[in-house]
């Protein structure tokens, strides 16, 4: 979904959200072309740090916002998109306890990358026009979602 066609008043909030999505996809990408096998812990260390603050955001306040204000409409995108959740998060805790010389280990970031990009195509191309479709008003949600996320920023630095 092209910001540009955002209104104004969804802007804000999905901004957040699409900004987190280019940022990790950008990290996969990254991963892919990246041959020693230190820089490439670092970047897995750095998308899984990502996604974790990113799904966090979207359980604590994204999705039960939606759930409240756009109704049973809504309700089979973000239950899907909390089992994605699942899988990912099941999938960071493996690679955070493993090192780039382990086992499976870019094998594990690899279908990481393919459910996440899978949940950003779902969220883009579902979740977010049908938002703007129903003018879900989401400027509520500005300054909660921002300081959620700049708390959640500060825990995975301490």
């Amino acid at each position: 979904m092209n910001k540009a066609e955002i209104p104004a008043a969804q802007r804000a909030v999905l901004s957040m959200l699409l900004d987190d999505h280019r940022e990790v996809k950008k990290l996969f990408k990254t991963f892919q072309q990246e041959k020693d096998k230190a820089t490439g812990e670092q970047i897995v260390r750095e998308a899984c740090e990502k996604l974790t603050v990113h799904t966090q955001l979207e359980e604590e306040v994204f999705y039960p916002f939606v759930r409240d204000n756009g109704g049973e409409a809504f309700k089979d995108l973000v239950d899907e998109a909390v089992v994605e959740h699942a899988t990912a998060k099941d999938l960071i805790k493996q690679l955070n306890g493993m090192h780039a010389g382990d086992d499976l280990f870019a094998a594990k970031f690899t279908v990481l990358a393919e459910y996440v990009s899978h949940h950003v195509e779902e969220e883009e191309t579902e979740l977010f026009p049908k938002l703007v479709r129903q003018h879900i008003d989401l400027t509520p949600l500005q300054e909660p979602m921002t300081a959620r996320k700049e708390a959640l920023l500060a825990e995975t630095a301490s």
